[in-house]
């Protein structure tokens, strides 16, 4: 069931709504950029993000607000270096554009919500995307 989520950086300079089914799934990814970020994200289509202020703080920032087409991948507030977003353009791993959103950075997204919500784990340290690491607890 799609739910429209407030999200935002530490410092509120980046600021965004998306429209999320969360029983579509979160991930967590032991390569080195995610361990490092300890990120946990999640997949939107472009039309359901729509970035509402920040888009000048953002790293590899967007065009303008919007719908966050253009951004870069692995976007994050220049100001309090929060990981906020990204976009992902269609490649030969993503079939169609996407927005990637840190669950760190939705506002109103409960406990409860995160722990119910299904975890694919991904093996980017040893470039096995397609399959769960060995272990994911540190995850």
């Amino acid at each position: 069931m799609l739910r429209t989520y407030h999200g935002s950086c530490h410092c509120r300079a980046v600021r965004f709504t998306a429209e999320i089914d969360l029983s579509e799934g979160t991930g967590k990814c032991n390569c080195t950029h995610c361990w490092k970020h300890r990120y946990w994200g999640l997949q939107v289509p472009p039309e359901r993000f729509r970035l509402l202020s920040g888009a000048e703080a953002l790293s590899r920032g967007a065009p303008g607000e919007g719908t966050g087409e253009g951004m870069g991948i692995g976007g994050f507030c220049t100001t309090c270096g929060t990981h906020v977003c990204g976009y992902n353009p269609v490649s030969d791993w993503n079939p169609a554009a996407s927005i990637s959103i840190s669950v760190a950075a939705l506002d109103d997204l409960t406990p409860a919500e995160l722990l119910a919500a299904p975890v694919t784990y991904y093996d980017g340290l040893h470039d096995n995307w397609w399959e769960a690491p060995a272990e994911t607890r540190h995850l």
